[in-house]
């Protein structure tokens, strides 16, 4: 029997439940935030770890920056349907601090198995801890907004929406660097 991709995400999801790769982040975490979106989208966006709403509601990008991540995906007539969206560690680190590096670790091999499932064209870090991850060695500020071709994938690095909250400098380049996704899709 053929598995949908759907099917095989399914099961991807309960073997991280199974593996429990993270058990003092899932004992403090309501649920595990695996991903969301279109299983046959072009586009993966990816995060860094479910906040305070994801790990309430069950999904990735559900809070002020999802909000502003909509917002932006609207501008290039996208909506949440039209995209897949996930974050590298799937539960909610406590007070919101950073994923520490062996928790990114952990859960690394979990995404690049849902990347691979999803088979987009294109892969949209948010923020530096996705970014250094999947790319390793490079700085955020220098490659936000420039596509990179790294192990059969192309890469595009942003900064994270939630920085264009607290940084209104940030709001304008992070919405210019969005603006060319769509170029970069028909370019790929």
């Amino acid at each position: 029997m053929v598995k949908t991709k759907q099917g095989l995400l399914d099961e991807l999801q309960a073997r991280i439940d199974d593996d429990d790769p993270t058990p003092e982040l899932r004992q403090g975490a309501t649920q595990l935030v695996f991903g969301d979106g279109n299983v046959d989208a072009d586009i993966v966006f990816i995060g860094e770890a479910p906040g305070k709403n994801e790990d309430e509601q069950g999904k990735p990008f559900v809070g002020a920056a999802g909000k502003f991540l909509n917002e932006m995906l609207e501008m290039i007539n996208l909506r949440r349907e039209d995209i897949y969206i996930t974050n590298i560690v799937k539960y909610r680190p406590p007070n919101n601090r950073d994923p520490l590096p062996e928790e990114k670790e952990k859960f690394l091999p979990y995404l690049q198995e849902q990347l691979d499932i999803i088979q987009a064209k294109l892969i949209v870090t948010l923020g530096r801890h996705s970014m250094d991850v999947l790319l390793p060695g490079l700085k955020i500020s220098q490659v936000h907004g420039r596509p990179k071709r790294y192990k059969d994938h192309v890469y595009l690095p942003l900064f994270h929406p939630a920085a264009a909250l607290y940084n209104g400098g940030m709001r304008q380049t992070l919405i210019d660097d969005f603006a060319l996704i769509p170029a970069i899709l028909k370019k790929i």
